[in-house]
């Protein structure tokens, strides 16, 4: 996914000089992502008018699919790349500004249900993947970086250990190309599923929020399915973002000790460096709510911010991703992410449905 890969890093929007390179890409996000909600609305008023049945489909998917034919039909300037790389700010904006619609009480219940799932997934997965890299005889560090993208948080956690083990440009996209393109598949496959197996919004949510790998594609996994599962996928795959920093400090660790990485000196600065600090913005807006710092009014106001932000970042979603890429790279890494994402997603269904028989979810 070469174009996507060289979109930039989200960065500050506070630089004066970088507004103006940014309105451009901003305002083709906020074009996509709004065509996605009116053909939505169109539909449904379509049908009501002419009393006819037609399929719900949510403004996520058609943001999606309107992204993904600008991205491999007609192509993306490079005029509009640096506002659409925005998509993950967009995105961490949406799920701090998402705190506002959960108490503290939910997050104890269900943050703690998540994050026992989420430490049972990362040690199965890492161990599962690392295994898969072995058999297919991929290079160890092409390994690493795709089980650490595939059991945590994709595309982030991959260029976060890309640096902290010294790994080579190559494998890291490799394994970017393959994680986003397993990524966008499970866009489809998962709702699919969720809905043919009639789990509950919970229940779905927390699967989508452990099973998909970059925190776009988890939310917009969970929010194809209900508005219920999005809240829940968000959450669930915030707790597995907070796990990035243990998980990329142990491998810098391991690689240091074999001498193909810079030893970490300080460990504390190493992991604040690479915790994801959207994380506290989240947990901070939950308990400003839960301590009713904010009027009705107001978390209502959150609430229509928080999907504004999510409306441009699903946009971003499709406009990133150049499917023609894929045949440019190996076949051996896509071929391994993808055997580890479908272990991966029926390993994580499995222990939902295992807590589903403890928990009630």
């Amino acid at each position: 996914m070469a174009d996507s890969i060289a979109l930039p890093q989200s960065r500050s929007l506070a630089h004066p000089q970088r507004i103006g390179a940014l309105i451009p890409g901003i305002l083709m996000l906020t074009a996509v992502g709004y065509a996605g909600k009116w053909i939505e609305q169109f539909i449904a008023r379509y049908g009501k008018a002419h009393h006819l049945v037609l399929p719900n489909i949510e403004y996520v998917l058609w943001a999606i699919l309107i992204g993904l034919v600008i991205s491999n039909v007609i192509g993306i300037p490079k005029l509009f790349q640096p506002g659409i790389a925005t998509y993950e700010f967009w995105l961490k904006t949406g799920i701090v500004l998402l705190g506002a619609r959960f108490l503290v009480g939910d997050l104890l219940r269900l943050g703690g249900i998540s994050l026992v799932l989420v430490l049972i997934e990362i040690v199965l997965s890492l161990a599962f993947m690392t295994l898969l890299g072995r058999v297919f005889k991929l290079r160890p560090k092409l390994t690493t970086l795709l089980a650490v993208g595939s059991s945590i948080c994709g595309v982030s956690a991959i260029i976060a250990t890309q640096g902290a083990i010294d790994a080579d440009e190559e494998d890291s996209s490799y394994a970017i190309a393959a994680i986003l393109a397993l990524g966008a598949l499970s866009l489809f496959v998962f709702p699919l599923i969720g809905h043919s197996l009639h789990l509950s919004d919970r229940g779905y949510g927390l699967w989508a929020g452990l099973a998909v790998d970059n925190t776009a594609e988890a939310s917009a996994a969970g929010a194809l399915f209900s508005d219920a599962a999005g809240k829940v996928a968000v959450l669930a795959k915030t707790c597995r973002n907070a796990m990035i920093g243990f998980v990329v400090l142990g491998y810098a660790i391991y690689w240091a000790a074999q001498g193909q990485a810079a030893h970490v000196n300080n460990k504390a600065a190493f992991l604040w460096s690479k915790f994801p600090k959207f994380v506290l913005g989240f947990l901070l807006i939950s308990v400003l709510a839960s301590a009713a710092f904010f009027t009705k009014p107001q978390i209502t106001a959150l609430g229509n911010l928080s999907r504004w932000a999510f409306l441009l970042t699903f946009a971003g979603v499709g406009l990133r991703t150049n499917l023609r890429s894929l045949t440019k790279q190996g076949a051996r890494p896509f071929l391994v992410g993808a055997i580890g994402e479908v272990a991966i997603a029926a390993l994580t269904l499995g222990l939902i449905y295992g807590a589903t028989s403890f928990l009630k979810l």
